[in-house]
């Protein structure tokens, strides 16, 4: 008899196995500070205890200003490919990229929204559902930091309060280096902690933090999918069951 676990397709890459928790860019700006995945989520998947595994998503949207990158920090991540001859995005796009997680298909369904203003009506219905929240900025423009508090606040307001992750990215690292991107990060770490972010920098055209960061989106976003499942199931089990194994108190997201 096949294991309900078996993935559903081909297997994922090596570079989309996560088996521990990825790492923070910096810990003056991250979600959690832990090294390791929770320890409930270590358990339930040791006794396999979080119903359909194999089929689990989360829906992340990548917010910001025209011409920020957001389109080719999405495709250096899931093509490996970086086109000078960007083209914007009209409207939205998506891309869906698997990985394995604590030995757990998982998948994230990444929503590319155009920049410009004209498409904000079409882009805004798309923001619904989210899990994660990722605002890009260019390091080189602090304009488009500064831009970054009205794409959180349209993205959040078609989302429940409390239920997204917000990651603040600066793209374009390689064209920063010493005093001015030290400078440029600084003022987007402030900022990040004011939006309770996460915040990282990114290159899309050498590569830099590409990985590590959708990783680390992944393993989060991961983690709190299946806490938010075992506190469905722990609520569904008969009053008996209950009184026999207390259920854990409940946890607070990853902030916690």
């Amino acid at each position: 008899m096949k294991s309900s676990l078996t993935p559903l397709g081909p297997p994922v890459s090596r570079d989309r196995i996560i088996d521990t928790l990825p790492k923070w860019y910096t810990p003056d700006a991250c979600l959690q500070l832990r090294e390791h995945f929770h320890g409930q989520v270590s358990a339930a998947y040791q006794r396999r205890n979080t119903g359909t595994v194999g089929l689990k998503l989360s829906k992340v949207v990548v917010v910001g200003d025209l011409y920020v990158g957001k389109t080719s920090l999405i495709h250096r991540f899931c093509k490996n490919v970086f086109d000078r001859d960007y083209k914007a995005t009209i409207g939205v796009d998506f891309e869906i990229e698997r990985f394995e997680i604590a030995g757990i298909p998982y998948s994230l369904q990444i929503w590319d929204t155009a920049g410009q203003e004209k498409f904000k009506c079409i882009a805004s219905a798309y923001y619904r559902g989210a899990q994660v929240i990722i605002t890009a900025f260019d390091l080189t423009d602090v304009q488009t930091l500064e831009h970054t508090r009205q794409w959180l606040e349209d993205a959040l307001r078609e989302n429940e309060m409390g239920s997204c992750f917000i990651f603040l990215v600066g793209t374009k690292k390689d064209l920063l280096s010493g005093a001015a991107c030290e400078q440029a990060e600084a003022e987007a770490v402030h900022l990040a902690n004011e939006m309770q972010a996460e915040y990282w920098s990114v290159s899309a055209k050498t590569g830099e933090n590409v990985k590590a960061f959708f990783s680390r989106v992944a393993a989060l976003a991961f983690e709190q999918s299946v806490l938010q499942d075992l506190e469905k199931r722990n609520s569904t089990q008969p009053q008996e069951w209950r009184e026999i194994h207390p259920r854990p108190r409940k946890a607070r997201g990853l902030l916690a």
